[in-house]
């Protein structure tokens, strides 16, 4: 039987207070990035199952720093609809290492060699899979990919239960986007947004034809409601959830 070692239960138990306390997408991919390099790998994913009718991967990537031009050229090709790996993940929930070499020869005769350079190209011939679900039932995965050795059995433990933390966070953070999207009232999307345009509070008090406490006001409310620390960070949160342009 395979025992974590203290050390490594006590890391894992820091990423995971960690993990606990991101605010936005962008937090959780810094700490994808730094478990990537930890591990040994030099991508990741993390994706939502894409459904049988779906036609490209970039669609259901939530966070990811495969290349651009890899993603791109998986999709023009069209190697979702035929991907082993897809097929796994949509019939078991067990997590799995993979070798391209092996997953490719069980694709079709057009699919086949086109997988095997794309992913020899950019030196990501390996790794694995972890299935996770969040509380809605909303099925996804994350992996970890790149040259190194097959993942150990304290490895595929390790990243397991992490990759649950990180899904289940990454969901809790669109849930707090959504209620923030529906508490902000019109006028606080209109002062959040001639804010973005660098006005001030007393040309914005003068475009609405309000005081400026009253724009203060609006503004705080705002910046409070969007679980920020200043109008900046408010303004930039604003802009990411589509709420201002």
């Amino acid at each position: 039987m395979t025992v974590i070692d203290s050390d490594g239960a006590d890391r894992v138990a820091d990423y995971v207070a960690e993990i606990g306390g991101f605010k936005t997408q962008f937090d959780v991919f810094r700490f994808m990035k730094r478990l990537t390099e930890r591990y040994g790998a030099r991508a990741f994913m993390v994706l939502n199952l894409p459904p049988a009718t779906s036609l490209d991967l970039s669609s259901n990537s939530i966070i990811t720093n495969w290349p651009a031009d890899l993603i791109s050229e998986y999709d023009q090709e069209a190697l979702l609809s035929t991907s082993p790996i897809v097929t796994r993940l949509r019939t078991a929930t067990a997590p799995f290492t993979y070798d391209v070499d092996y997953v490719t020869s069980r694709r079709d005769e057009r699919t086949m060699g086109i997988s095997r350079s794309l992913f020899a190209r950019y030196r990501m011939p390996r790794g694995a899979y972890f299935p996770v679900h969040d509380s809605s039932g909303m099925r996804g995965a994350v992996s970890l990919a790149g040259d190194r050795t097959v993942f150990s059995p304290t490895e595929m433990m390790e990243l397991m239960y992490l990759s649950v933390h990180v899904y289940n966070r990454l969901a809790e953070i669109r849930e707090l986007d959504n209620r923030a999207t529906d508490m902000l009232t019109e006028r606080e999307i209109d002062c959040l947004n001639w804010t973005a345009a660098g006005k001030t509070s007393v040309e914005i008090a003068e475009i609405l034809g309000l005081s400026e406490h009253t724009i203060n006001h609006y503004l705080n409310r705002a910046t409070k409601k969007l679980d920020t620390v200043n109008r900046t960070q408010a303004v930039a949160k604003a802009l990411r959830l589509g709420l201002i342009k």
